[in-house]
């Protein structure tokens, strides 16, 4: 949005073959820093993302599309005792709050290494998606950026789907 006249500026922007590297990177010291977690990173072409609990936030301006967190249950209670304290892992709100709020900031902390995107791509409100059996299926065109993490053995998926 630019501040002298209120409207969003449109910049074009095309996924590069080093956004999966920053997106790993990004995901890595969100994680760290709000959950005080060391994530390493796994191949993540052993597979399709998976788990039952799935944060979404949307992205749109210069960059349409989404960033997805997607786990299993345990380890976004885990996180969000990490980050919240012991009692968060009672209740499911809670838990769904943590992991949406790392997927926001997950998604924040891409965009800021774009001078291209930082000001030019707003964010939404997380969803979150509790459930094992769905697939998210974009309209077409669309690329993704796919990252597994390890976290404690079981993987994090955090995924970039953006509209080209």
């Amino acid at each position: 949005m630019s501040p002298a006249s209120g409207k969003t500026t449109s910049v074009a922007i095309q996924i590069e073959p080093g956004w999966k590297n920053i997106l790993e990177c990004a995901a890595i010291e969100v994680f760290e820093l709000m959950a005080s977690v060391k994530l390493e990173p796994m191949d993540s072409s052993t597979g399709q993302p998976h788990g039952d609990t799935t944060a979404i936030v949307g992205m749109a301006g210069a960059l349409c599309g989404m960033t997805a967190i997607r786990c299993s249950g345990e380890s976004a209670t885990k996180l969000a005792s990490q980050m919240l304290g012991s009692e968060a892992s009672s209740n499911s709100s809670t838990i769904g709050d943590a992991l949406g709020e790392l997927c926001n900031m997950v998604a924040g902390n891409f965009k800021s290494k774009f001078s291209t995107l930082a000001e030019h791509c707003m964010l939404s409100v997380p969803t979150v998606i509790r459930g094992e059996d769905y697939s998210m299926q974009p309209i077409d065109p669309f690329e993704t950026v796919v990252v597994a993490l390890d976290y404690e053995g079981s993987p994090i998926w955090i995924t970039l789907i953006v509209h080209t």
